[in-house]
């Protein structure tokens, strides 16, 4: 009979003997990693909104989506630029030579940043010292000004703000300037800027119209706190010509980064623009590091009145607009709520 002694049970430990720990156990395995939702959930395509494209989504119930075309996805990746996201506030100047259209394109602006960004509060504000018509672009029926708006002691909420300002269906609000001939008050710098610290604390996105001249002691007020600036040409000598000066002065004043944000406007205001004339003038500002958008002549536009954004002007506009946006919105992600004066 074998004995077992004490020295066989030690060279010959039991399977259930304990074991060394492992180096890896399996709770350090990442089991959640690998699984990757783009490999297991198909894309879906975005349904197309115009063209043929619609018609066969429409015709097919759904069944067949050629999804969207390049035109349209180019139209929302503006968009989506334009809704880039924005710390603090954000304010945009808007100059031009008198005649060249920068009211309206002050409310065209102003009109596609409120429609695409209505989580934010968007506003137009009038700075025009020679009989501005903001307001007219914008909601004729608008009453405030900027004295009733300083006048008001009890501005505490957003609703007694807008109490003294007016609005379009796009959700952009205006403060207009003076308008009337009988009692003729001129804004100055000091009433520009009692209204913009009201304005200040309760909207994200400010557009000003400025005046025509940049020796105008508003506009060189408003100077003060622009992020981005809006320069309106005409096609023709003399808008160009005003254009470069503003350029050249920005640049000498030591403005560079308003220069740097700066977008240049070639508005055909009446559709005689020469396309070759519009194209050098496109190339001398580009050459200059310059953003440059030509806005068309748009028949909707020309009479005045309250601009449409939504359901009056025609596509190509709506597109050169989102365009000159999304330029401008280029500038959000590198702005915080800074005191820029």
């Amino acid at each position: 009979m074998t004995t077992i002694n004490e020295h066989t049970v030690n060279e010959h430990p039991p399977a259930h003997a304990a074991q060394e720990p492992d180096e890896h156990p399996a709770a350090a395995v990442s089991f959640i990693d690998g699984i990757r939702q783009a490999d297991l959930v198909p894309v879906r395509k975005v349904p197309p909104a115009h063209g043929w494209r619609r018609w066969l989504y429409r015709a097919t119930f759904g069944a067949l989506n050629p999804g969207r075309s390049r035109d349209e996805r180019r139209l929302a990746d503006l968009e989506d630029t334009i809704r880039t996201g924005l710390r603090g506030s954000y304010k945009i100047g808007v100059l031009g030579k008198g005649g060249a259209g920068k009211t309206t394109v002050t409310a065209c602006v102003g009109s596609v940043f409120a429609e695409l960004r209505n989580e934010d509060r968007i506003v137009a504000v009038d700075a025009d010292t020679a009989f501005g018509r903001l307001a007219g672009r914008v909601d004729p029926t608008a009453a405030g000004s900027y004295w009733e708006l300083v006048a008001d002691t009890h501005l505490e909420h957003f609703s007694d703000v807008k109490s003294r300002l007016g609005s379009n269906a796009c959700g952009l609000y205006v403060l207009p300037g003076e308008s009337g001939t009988l009692r003729r008050r001129v804004i100055n710098p000091d009433i520009y800027r009692q209204a913009m610290n009201q304005l200040d604390r309760h909207f994200t996105i400010v557009v000003v119209d400025c005046g025509s001249t940049m020796d105008c002691a508003v506009t060189e007020e408003a100077l003060q706190d622009l992020d981005g600036l809006l320069v309106i040409a005409s096609p023709w000598l003399d808008g160009a010509t005003s254009a470069a000066l503003t350029m050249e002065w920005l640049a000498a004043s030591g403005r560079t980064d308003l220069l740097n944000n700066t977008v240049v406007v070639l508005n055909d205001l009446d559709g005689r623009a020469d396309a070759g004339r519009v194209a050098r003038l496109r190339e001398e500002f580009s050459s200059k590091g310059c953003h440059v958008v030509e806005l068309p002549y748009d028949p909707q536009l020309r009479p005045g009145g309250p601009v449409d954004m939504v359901n009056e002007v025609g596509p190509d506009t709506r597109r050169r607009v989102l365009q000159i946006a999304a330029h401008i919105a280029g500038g959000f992600a590198s702005t915080t709520n800074r005191n820029r004066r």
